[in-house]
């Protein structure tokens, strides 16, 4: 598979990567300007761009670039080893590394009433969408048109399914307590950015406490956002879906929740008005 279909293919998965790009050389260098690599956040590759040592810190500085999104451009010379260059080969490589991130992925876990509501939503703002549900009548295409990618699977199973991220939003709209028990201590090893669980307090406080007595740490459960959405009196499906992903936008940009109404201040009146 090529660079371009092996981009493309992130791109449909909702994975990230990093993509390094020779885009100036001067003089002997292993990969001339144009040359790709793509670098996975595991460290592996897909492609090269000459190999060696300039490689190998390529890598580094892509895997760095995935940890806090920014772009670089770097400069290689390949002269003298002793003072720090990539080579001996008399020439000079530049190197832009960008981040590859997907359309971030929201999972929910449930296709019922509410589940189905929220992928609708989602799929409208641009989510990449994906479901599961342990019943497979509720994770069809038929269900659910606006899904990217349906998965018939326990809770716990959802990770070796779905490659969850710092840009996955796992939005559990579950059946009941001991559905989230079971699933929710696999879910909380993996670096989602949010996780939210549907129910009433009493129901969160019932599930923490089996949580608990599984081992689940504070740090962990803490994770958690339960009962999910900012509070709009929401009832129907559609009104909660709503509720849920004006939370997730919420917390995606930095948002504070709060009303954004202004009274302008009224003009003073003149003297013998």
């Amino acid at each position: 598979m090529g660079i371009y279909e092996t981009l493309a293919e992130l791109e449909s998965k909702g994975g990230v990567a990093a993509l390094a790009t020779v885009i100036r050389t001067q003089g002997a260098v292993p990969r001339r300007a144009g040359s790709k690599m793509i670098v996975f956040p595991d460290g592996s590759i897909d492609g090269t761009i000459g190999g060696g040592e300039m490689e190998s810190r390529v890598v580094a500085e892509a895997l760095e670039s995935l940890r806090d999104g920014d772009t670089r451009t770097i400069v290689y010379a390949f002269r003298d080893p002793e003072k720090g260059d990539v080579g001996i080969c008399g020439g000079e490589a530049e190197v832009f590394i960008e981040p590859i991130k997907a359309n971030e992925t929201l999972v929910v876990a449930g296709g019922g009433h509410v589940g189905k509501a929220i992928v609708h939503l989602a799929k409208w703002l641009g989510f990449r969408v994906v479901v599961a549900d342990d019943r497979a009548e509720f994770a069809t295409p038929e269900h659910h048109p606006d899904a990217d990618e349906l998965f018939s699977c326990s809770l716990k199973e959802l990770p070796e399914h779905v490659d969850i991220h710092e840009s996955t939003y796992l939005v559990l709209t579950t059946r009941g307590v001991d559905v989230d028990v079971e699933g929710l201590p696999a879910l909380l090893e993996t670096s989602a950015a949010y996780i939210g669980v549907i129910g009433s307090r009493r129901r969160w406080e019932t599930t923490v406490a089996a949580l608990r007595e599984r081992g689940v740490t504070e740090d962990q459960i803490a994770r958690v956002t339960s009962p999910i959405g900012l509070e709009l009196n929401a009832e129907t499906p559609e009104e909660i879906a709503v509720s849920v992903l004006a939370q997730i936008i919420m917390l995606r940009h930095g948002g504070t929740g709060e009303r954004m109404a202004h009274s302008p201040k009224r003009p003073r009146k003149g003297k013998g008005k």
